[in-house]
Formats: C-alpha cells, structure tokens, sequence
C-alpha cells in the first residue's frame, strides 16, 4: 500500500524528471552557443564585482569625507566615477550581445519546430489544433529562446553577487550577515510547494492561450460559412465564454501572485528593518563609521536582491521547462521516414520516357482512431491513362489518394509505384515517392502572393513561357491574360478574388508546371462546367500521353474519358464494368 508521504516522493520525483527532461532539451540549444553564454556571462560577473568595488570605494570616500580615513578624496571620487562609467559600458555591451543570442536563437528554434511540423508523419499531427501549433511554435519558442541566454548568466551572476556581498559584510559584522541570511531556511521550505503550483500555473496559461488562438484561427479561416449562417453572435458568445475562463485563470495566477510577493516581500522588509536597526545601533555605539553603515546599507540591499534574483529564476525556470515540455511534444513526434529520396529520384529519372505506374495489391487501412476505412482493396493505374475513383461522399476515395502520396500508411497489403511496364523496377509508396506525384487537392489551396507565385512554388526556376503555357493547359490563360497585371496579379488569403473554378484551374495548371509523373486530382474539377472539365482532362494527356491520372468525381460526365473506373465504398473497391457506368450516367 502507498503511503501518503511516499505518494508525496514519487509526485516529487516524477516532477523533477520532468524538468531535469526539459531542461536538457533546452541545453541542446544553449551548446550552439557557448561562447557567446560565457562571454556574457563574464561580462555580468565583471559588472557585478565593479558595483562590489564601487559599494567599497563609497564607504572609503564618505570616510575620507567624514575624517575617520586619511585618503585621497580626488583619487577616490575618481575611481568611484571610473567605476560607474565602466559599468555603465558593460551594461551596454551586455544588452547588445543578450539581443544578437537571443535573436538568433529564438529564429532557430523556430525554424527547427516548423520543420518538424512540416516532416512529421501527418496522422501523427492529428492531435494537434493549427492553432495550438502556432501558439508553440511562436510564444513558447520565444519563452525558450529568452532562457536560454536569461537562466545560466542571470544564475552565476547573483549568485557572484550574493556571495561577494556576503563575504564583505561577514568580514566587517558576522552578525549582519546572519540577519541577512535569517529569510533563506524560510524560503527553502516554501520552494517546493511553489515550484509545483508554478508549473501547474504555467500549463493552465499555456492551455487557455492555445485554445483561444485555435479559435481565432479557425473562426478567421471560415468568415465567409459564419456570415452565410449568420454566426456572429453565437460565436462571439464563445469567445466571451474563453475570455471569462481566462478573466478566472488571470485572477487565480493574480491572487497567488500577489500572496506570494507580499510574503516575500514582507520577510525582505523585515530582514531590512533588522539591518537598519543593527546598522544604527552600531553606529550609535560608535562601533562602526559612516562609510561602513553605508556600505552595510548597500549591501544588503545587494544581497537582498541577488537573494530574491536566485528565488525569482524559479519561476522562469518552470515557464521554460513548462516551453520546453509543449515543443518536446511536438519534435518528438514520429517523422516521415525519407531514406528512399534518392530512389525515387532515380526511379523518375529512369521512367521519363516510359512514366510511371501505381499499384495497390490487397491493402488495409485503419485511421490512428481506430476507423477501419479498407480491407483488400486492389488498385491499378498504368502510364497514359486516366483512372476514376467514383462513389458515395465518405466512402474512402480520398483516403486512396492519401494512401498513394504516403501520407498514411496501410496497415496490410502493398503499395508500389514503378516504372512503365516494368513492376520490377518499383518501390514502397511512402513519403520518398511523393515527388512522382502532382496534386490537386478538394478546396482551395491557393497561397498569398501572386499568381506568378503560387505557379513557381512547385519550379521556382519556370520561365514566364512555362507558366503561360501551364495556365493554357488548365484552359484560365485568357482570364489571366486580362487582368491588369498578368501574372503578377495578386491572390488574396483563401484565393480571395478569384472564382472557385478559377482557384481550381490555377491549382492544376500549378500540378502541371511539377511535370510529375502521376497526376492526382482530388474533386478537382468540380467547380467547372463540363465542357471545360473534358478539355483541361484532354489537355493533361497532351501534355504529357505518357502521364497516369488519378481522379476522384461525382459526375459521371468524365467517365467516358477515362480508362477504367473503381468504385469505392463500404469499405471496398471494385472496378466498374462499361454496363455500371452507363447505368451511373443514367441515374445522374
């Protein structure tokens, strides 16, 4: 049975694994930059013995002002200058050297986190909100990015501090230093119950401050279907309900904060009362002079502060590690196997003449929450022709074509793709054979930018020929021709600005510019007429006759285009006999 106290030691012993876990994944980071860390380090150490010096230099001169010391008042007030304008100096450097460290690390640790997100297996992401990711991938990069430079210097340097004002005042008045010491056995005590509301503090904020950014996220990215429905209200409602659980977490975190400071603050208050009333009791018995109340004075108001500094790394500490725990989860995710990148580039390299074929042989695939979606499923398409995927909404013909970009991976069979008529020459369908694909996904998938833009995100090095002659095969060259700046015309988020169909055609004419091998058009032509769907169809085998087009519809009007149809649903796919198909466009 599990006593309460060894309950107590394994919750202790879980949390400082935890942050012994976090705070070496935030050190990775820290070793890029040793250097510049000891540099700056050296600097606040420098900074901290020059106040030290300045604190002795002040006793002596008030001293020599006083009469209790016979020194140069001139060469002391000089030093005491000298001193400060160094620091002053220092101050600065220090400022301009945190900047330049904590700029650079914050823009790596960033770009390490976007690339993992972009190269981590996409089922493995399923569990994250984009607008969780965001707010990891920029507040809680930033917070880490501040410690990394913030928790080791601020560390050794009040440490140097605490240490250096104490040893001053234990050689003038071993009494004072342990009045000074008198607050540590108290705030010892208290470190452990405050380490743990701190962190469960900082998860609560981190938690809050997601949801609310995945709501603005995704209520920013449907304005248009709220405003159709007349949403407005109803989602501000929502919000006000995230601001009100903010608005009790806010005064919460306020509350405990404010009891917290006001008990340290009051012990601090209370340990420099003691000071005071020592200092002039020690002055009044002439025990001490001027300068060495001053400096007694100094300090302790020193010591104090390195004192509470050191007490105040704590919750900075937990804020990072608190950081460093939600990226963990994010660069620890799986990522996508790419070992066999080069194999499939040679594989399309070899295969330019003769394209390349997909095969699916008795696969299975379950989704990560457990929906079974196929079981024995076959699958077929061969250079030059154009395959159909038709069936009910939902019935798995997107998961197919997920299937064949490697996004997910079956559970049973093989998916192979290989060159012409050659099933020798082939490799596993994974994240590496992603490049023999063009896709031209359901929806809009258009970026900010120009059309000039988005065409070249796929060949950056496409001469304006190239991009014309893409938009010509995706029959929207004349609507692009008579906009006011041609290919530099601007499309706005969510291709505001241009037609559905018109995002549609920019997308395929895009999936053109890859020159990829196997064509995949997901609904992709679903906002256009008929007669423009048959000859942008028509256009992509004259593109390319060697080309493999894979596509999913609901209009049967394409079908006579097409080599050999599947249907898909319940679980299964099944080709479609000439009969079938007739019997589809009858009952359209």
């Amino acid at each position: 049975m599990i006593t309460l106290g060894r309950l107590r030691q394994k919750l202790r012993e879980g949390l400082l694994q935890k942050l012994l876990e976090e705070w070496r994944f935030i050190a990775g980071y820290m070793k890029r930059y040793t250097w510049q860390i000891v540099f700056y380090v050296l600097l606040g150490v420098a900074s901290t013995l020059l106040g030290l010096a300045g604190s002795l230099l002040s006793k002596r001169l008030i001293d020599a002002v006083t009469g209790f010391d016979s020194g140069s008042i001139g060469t002391l007030a000089a030093w005491y200058i000298g001193f400060g304008l160094f620091g002053l100096l220092t101050s600065a450097l220090v400022s301009r050297i945190s900047t330049r460290v904590v700029t650079r690390v914050h823009q790596q640790i960033r770009a390490d986190v976007f690339d993992r997100i972009i190269m981590t297996d996409w089922e493995a992401m399923s569990d994250f909100h984009s607008g969780d990711l965001l707010n990891r991938a920029n507040a809680d990069t930033g917070n880490l990015s501040s410690q990394v430079l913030g928790f080791f210097p601020k560390l050794i340097t009040a440490a140097v501090q605490f240490v250096g004002s104490l040893a001053i005042i234990l050689y003038y008045d071993p009494v004072m230093a342990l009045i000074t010491l008198s607050g540590a056995p108290v705030l010892a005590l208290a470190s452990r119950f405050l380490l743990r509301k701190m962190r469960a503090f900082q998860m609560e904020s981190r938690k809050i401050s997601s949801e609310i950014m995945s709501f603005n996220n995704e209520a920013f990215q449907n304005v248009q279907f709220i405003k159709a429905f007349d949403l407005a209200g109803r989602f501000s409602q929502r919000l006000l309900a995230l601001q009100a659980k903010s608005y009790d977490y806010i005064l919460r975190h306020n509350a405990f904060s404010i009891a917290t400071s006001s008990l340290l603050g009051l012990l601090g208050r209370i340990i420099s009362w003691a000071i005071f009333g020592w200092s002039v009791y020690r002055l009044w018995q002439g025990q001490i002079t001027f300068g060495t109340m001053t400096l007694f004075l100094q300090l302790s108001g020193g010591l104090s502060g390195s004192f509470n500094a050191l007490v105040g790394i704590i919750p900075g500490m937990v804020s990072a590690g608190t950081s460093a725990r939600r990226v963990m989860d994010i660069v620890t995710l799986q990522q996508e196997d790419r070992q066999q990148d080069d194999a499939a580039l040679e594989l399309a390299r070899g295969a330019a003449a003769s394209g390349i074929a997909a095969r699916l042989s008795d696969i299975s695939f379950t989704y990560k929450g457990g929906k079974h979606v196929f079981d024995g499923v076959n699958l077929h398409a061969a250079p030059g022709e154009i395959v159909a995927l038709v069936g009910p909404t939902g019935g798995g013909k997107t998961t197919l074509l997920r299937v064949l970009l490697g996004l997910v991976r079956v559970s049973g069979g093989g998916a192979l793709v290989y060159a012409g008529q050659d099933p020798a020459n082939c490799l596993p369908i994974g994240p590496s054979t992603r490049r023999l694909f063009s896709y031209v996904p359901q929806g809009n998938m258009l970026f900010s930018g120009t059309i000039a833009d988005n065409l070249r995100l796929v060949k950056p090095d496409a001469t304006d020929a190239q991009l014309w002659q893409a938009l010509e095969a995706a029959c929207i060259d004349q609507e692009v021709r008579a906009l006011p700046l041609g290919l530099e015309a601007p499309i706005g988020e969510r291709a505001h600005g241009f037609s559905e169909g018109q995002a549609q055609r920019l997308s395929i004419a895009r999936a053109l510019l890859s020159d990829a091998p196997i064509f995949l058009l997901d609904e992709a032509t679903s906002a256009l007429d008929i007669a423009t769907e048959r000859r942008v169809l028509r256009n992509i085998l004259r593109h390319d006759s060697q080309k493999t087009i894979i596509l999913t519809t609901h209009r049967p009007s394409v079908l006579d285009l097409c080599d050999r149809v599947y249907q898909v649903g319940q679980g299964q796919v099944s080709p479609m006999d000439s009969l079938e198909q007739e019997r589809m466009k009858a009952s359209f």
